[in-house]
């Protein structure tokens, strides 16, 4: 087992190597050790978390494992319960954490894993819902609204626990189905961008009063569903005919990012066309770092034509490392320019996402860039 700063001296010697030839993604990682992350179930956490599980993936690296294991074991005691966790409270951004524990406990075998996760899923099956059997984002702030956030939050956890203890649940499946259908018939547009969600009852601020969508295409938003696209896509059964959907939409909204790329290779906090160089709007650090993601494994994976997408994710990739890496005097660097939130709460107005803070270090791009990095790392193109 390395330690970290033999870690960091690792990293630190490849930083001023070609893009080709400097692992980001142990370099970040070890960054974040280094700064240390407070324990929690919070969806920044958890996408963290599962930023860790793909690097760990890349490197085997036990130093990594540990610090996951130390946080782990701080917030799942052995009964199974979870620290601080509201069992009573129906949010979807609160189920992220199943993914995770659902990972220890494939690696482990650890009963308490299976509780915690369990738990979690008793909370999702008790879940308002819309009319149609959309999961509300959350109860009773946001009453029959749906959003893009919810989808990568409970939908890919959803389809995990399924495919583990449930697999012949059709009746599952379907549901889980049924979200990722839900969300992408009310959201999408015709340019193949999603706005970031919708009201089913219509009555929102915000809602279209015929459709009850949102008006704009906040780029984060449309970073969670296509991740979340990929995760189920890995997870449903290969005959399954929601699969077929889900590569659809997939490739659909990779084709509506390929045209929105900026020419930088990062793409806009707003993403609708009449905003784009507008003040206030800006070139925004954790959707590019999803979108990147999302290309890159999709090429990996053989889900997108090379032909098509290589070009896509390696400008996207160098744009990633140029604009948002900075590093300090003690080594490690930093992930820039990520937006603090993005809430339907709001108005939904391009005012209220341009009002919104960008910070350093935000777990909710940090993870999303370490995915993007194995990925490079680990590219067949």
């Amino acid at each position: 087992m390395k330690s970290i700063n033999s870690l960091v001296l690792l990293a630190a010697a490849a930083v001023a190597k070609p893009l080709s030839n400097t692992s980001y993604a142990r370099l970040l990682t070890d960054s974040v050790i280094r700064r240390g992350v407070d324990p929690s179930f919070h969806y920044s956490q958890a996408t963290f978390y599962t930023a860790l599980e793909n690097v760990y993936e890349l490197t085997g690296n036990e130093t990594i494992y540990n610090f996951y294991r130390d946080q782990v074991d701080a917030l799942v005691y052995e009964n199974g319960t979870i620290d601080s966790y509201i069992y009573t409270k129906h949010s979807l951004d609160n189920y992220r954490l199943g993914n995770n524990l659902l990972w220890w406990y494939e690696k482990t075998g650890e009963e308490k894993f299976k509780i915690a996760a369990s738990d979690i899923k008793v909370l999702l099956d008790s879940h308002p819902r819309t009319a149609t059997g959309g999961l509300w984002h959350r109860d009773p702030t946001y009453p029959n609204q749906m959003w893009l956030d919810g989808i990568y939050m409970a939908d890919s956890f959803y389809a995990k626990y399924v495919k583990l203890f449930q697999p012949n649940n059709q009746s599952a499946w379907a549901d889980v189905a049924l979200q990722f259908d839900n969300i992408d018939k009310w959201t999408r547009k015709d340019n193949n961008l999603l706005v970031h969600g919708y009201d089913e009852s219509k009555v929102a601020v915000w809602a279209d009063p015929v459709t009850g969508a949102a008006p704009l295409v906040w780029a984060r938003a449309d970073g969670w569903y296509f991740m979340a696209l990929l995760e189920v896509i890995s997870l449903f059964p290969k005959n399954h005919a929601a699969r077929a959907r889900f590569l659809t939409y997939f490739k659909d909204q990779a084709e509506g990012l390929k045209n929105a790329q900026d020419e930088t290779g990062g793409w806009w906090n707003i993403m609708d066309e009449q905003y784009e160089d507008v003040d206030g709007n800006y070139i925004e650090s954790s959707a590019s770092a999803m979108f990147t993601f999302g290309f890159l494994r999709g090429l990996n994976q053989g889900i997108l034509k090379k032909s098509q997408y290589s070009a896509v994710a390696k400008k996207a990739y160098k744009s990633l490392v140029d604009t948002f890496i900075t590093s300090n005097d003690d080594g490690t660097i930093n992930f820039e320019g990520t937006v603090e939130v993005g809430s339907l709460g709001s108005n939904a107005t391009f005012q209220y996402y341009s009002s919104i803070a960008v910070v350093q270090n935000d777990l909710r791009g940090i993870g999303p860039f370490l995915g993007a990095a194995k990925e490079w790392e680990t590219r067949k193109f």
